[in-house]
Order: C-alpha cells, then structure tokens, then sequence
C-alpha cells in the first residue's frame, strides 16, 4: 500500500507528513485490497485546512472524503471516519452477496 500526502497553497513539516501517514496507514487494517491512498492538504486560508482523501483500491470501487477544519489533526481524524465508515458500508454489501 502507498501512502502519499500533498500539500496545496502552503507547506508541511515532515513530522505532520509522518502523523498523517501513521494515521492512514489503519485503512489497511479494514481493506487489505488497498493499492494507494492519496492525501490533500489545501492550506488557501490561514485559519482552515481542508484535508482529501482518495483510496484507491483493487476492487471497482474507490473512496473518497473531504473534510475542513481549523485544526489539521482534527479534519485528518474526520476524514479517516468518513473513508472508514465508506470501507465498512462497502464490505457488508459484499459479504451480503
């Protein structure tokens, strides 16, 4: 599984990098047909950071989430319960067949 984080309109420590790849690395836990996770740091406004998440999977089906908050690590957790949440849901259907 790779893991990549991007950052838009501004820049990041590599500690914050290593944190969030830390924190997405937990997807692999739910999913073990992950190829790639793409995560986007946009930066435009000074006071919030709007974080994207793409998983890209084996399987037809990718995940996506967005989420935008005054608090980096804050909107990294909610997008991580959304994609996770998108996982879950994705894999009762596919046991249910």
């Amino acid at each position: 599984m790779q893991i990549n984080v991007f950052t838009r309109h501004g820049s990041m420590a590599e500690a914050t990098r290593q944190k969030i790849t830390e924190k997405m690395e937990k997807l692999g836990r739910l999913l073990d047909k992950i190829s790639r996770i793409d995560i986007t740091v946009d930066m435009e406004k000074e006071d919030v950071s709007t974080v994207d998440v793409l998983v890209a999977t084996d399987y037809k089906k990718d995940f996506s989430a967005t989420y935008s908050s005054d608090n980096l690590f804050g909107a990294v957790d909610q997008v991580l319960e959304k994609v996770s949440a998108q996982i879950r849901k994705f894999k009762e259907k596919m046991t249910e067949h």
